[in-house]
């Protein structure tokens, strides 16, 4: 899962980097393994900043003094393809044809195909294992077949269209063409997120792209759209903007994990309130509760794990009539644990990010409400720890469904071995945790709390709970593949053996002068 953001400023004696950077902090929440930023000034020149680590860790004044050029494109990064190596880190970069910057979130489900594509027909090299490398690759071999000294709108939109014709998975995808403007586009079933909106300056108007529209807000742009499946939009360099929908009969699938646990609570995503849609489930899941346990349970107290479940928490304990308390403090200063590299990392980070306040905890039988149980692993740790904190029983809510399958849409879900609920029913699952009760919301209920704020939508990718991939050419070979491939202890062995020396796509600080 990453963060996107692209920036083109009307006024071209202006420097977007302030603003792209600004936009990736607040996005840092969809990726924290490393960010990027490349922009481009007088001439087409291109200039880069990127590396491993958080936003804060990779730049600071100096470094954004560097960035020139009044358009630019940004990007935080969670690798679920490829590594975590620093050459992995993007925007990436190609010099022909045209000189082009892309930032793509997302994952392809046909990767080795497309290698295959690149090596045998197309000739050109792909240096890592990254679907953003090769979803540039596959548009600048596009552009190429032009044949032309100088591109326009038409051709762009033909090199796009080229891409949806061969790439199948969930992406979501901004590019910069040196000298040319920024361009947005989303895969045919909109299963990732990605938005553009505008703003009005002295001397015209100004467009970013953004995998959320909280990005936007922030930056004090206005009229938020979200792009369409199969839509591709063009800002050029005098800010014109040019949209298409190149997929005109797609399957609208967005993904609805989005709404559970990655967006934040203040973003619009699709024309649905993540916090609405949050609230939304808070109310379901005490349906599920008073389903599970009955009018005369013995909840004495709701405590939500921080921060995503909060919205939904403080919604089941209105709805349950039942006490509401802040008992798990949060150290703001460690990142999600759930997009966390590695299991030990993960395990080891919990009980550093979390306390637990025993005199709310102490001789109270305890809700714990989350967002969702993945692996179990912040599950395990929090149950112990309200226990060790005094309570009498701990169960354990989730605002999601059982998560049993694989993602292969660009979430760090590729073994199903690593799911905690995995062959398990809730019983199961309640012991593997350590809980008394673990009660989960059902995929009906998930559902009609995002459709209910856009009926238009009637068809999701909830493939990690009920197995169905939207997009086909996804089988048990696949899984098995992209499991060997992505698994934490196989992750771990892969990233040992990658060299230092690996060539990343431009040099970390690019100044073409």
């Amino acid at each position: 899962m990453c963060g996107i953001t692209a920036l083109l400023l009307a006024d071209h004696n202006l420097m977007a980097s302030p603003e792209l950077h600004e936009g990736l902090g607040m996005l840092q929440h969809r990726g924290q393994d490393a960010a990027g930023i490349v922009t481009c000034g007088n001439k087409g020149r291109l200039y880069q900043i990127k590396g491993n680590g958080m936003v804060r860790d990779v730049f600071d004044q100096p470094k954004l003094e560097q960035l020139i050029g009044s358009m630019g494109v940004g990007h935080v990064r969670y690798p679920t393809a490829g590594s975590s190596s620093t050459s992995e880190a993007q925007p990436f970069y190609v010099n022909s044809p045209y000189g082009i910057v892309f930032a793509h979130n997302g994952n392809l489900v046909n990767a080795d195909e497309l290698r295959a594509f690149m090596d045998q027909d197309a000739h050109r090299h792909i240096n890592t294992d990254s679907d953003s490398e090769l979803l540039l690759n596959i548009f600048a071999d596009n552009l190429q077949k032009t044949g032309k000294v100088r591109i326009n709108e038409e051709d762009i939109f033909t090199a796009i269209k080229g891409i949806y014709d061969v790439c199948h998975g969930g992406y979501a995808c901004v590019a910069m063409i040196a000298g040319f403007g920024i361009i947005g586009f989303r895969d045919p079933h909109g299963i990732r997120p990605i938005g553009f909106a505008k703003r009005q300056s002295p001397k015209g108007t100004d467009y970013m792209f953004a995998s959320e529209s909280v990005v936007c807000d922030g930056c004090s742009f206005s009229d938020f759209e979200d792009l369409k499946p199969g839509e591709a939009v063009i800002v050029n360099k005098n800010s014109t903007v040019t949209r298409r929908q190149l997929v005109p009969n797609a399957s609208f699938s967005p993904c609805i994990f989005e709404y559970v646990y990655f967006s934040r609570p203040d973003s619009i995503i699709d024309g649905i309130s993540v916090y609405k849609c949050r609230l939304a489930m808070g109310e379901a899941l005490a349906d599920q509760v008073l389903k599970k346990m009955g009018p005369d349970h013995d909840i004495d107290v709701i405590i939500p794990v921080p921060d995503t479940s909060r919205v939904a928490a403080l919604q089941t304990a209105y709805k349950l009539d039942i006490t509401y308390r802040e008992g798990f403090i949060k150290n703001r200063y460690i990142g999600r644990t759930f997009i966390m590299p590695g299991q030990a990392m993960r395990k080891k980070t919990v009980r550093r990010k979390f306390n637990a306040m025993s005199l709310e905890f102490a001789g109270k039988n305890v809700l714990i409400v989350d967002d969702s149980i993945v692996r179990g692993t912040t599950s395990k740790e929090i149950v112990q720890m309200a226990r060790d904190a005094g309570a009498k029983k701990v169960y354990l809510a989730s605002c999601a469904p059982a998560i049993r399958y694989p993602n292969v849409y660009g979430i760090d879900m590729p073994s199903p071995h690593e799911l905690v609920a995995y062959n398990k029913n809730e019983d199961d699952i309640a012991i593997a945790l350590g809980a008394d009760k673990v009660i989960f919301q059902n995929l009906e209920g998930l559902v009609a709390s995002c459709e209910k704020f856009n009926p238009s939508i009637t068809k999701w990718d909830a493939s990690v709970f009920d197995g169905k991939y939207v997009t086909g050419k996804v089988d048990e070979a696949y899984l098995a593949h992209l499991e060997n491939l992505r698994a934490d202890g196989k992750k771990g062995k892969f990233e040992d053996l990658q060299s230092p020396e690996t060539l990343g796509l431009v040099n970390f600080n690019l100044q073409l002068k």
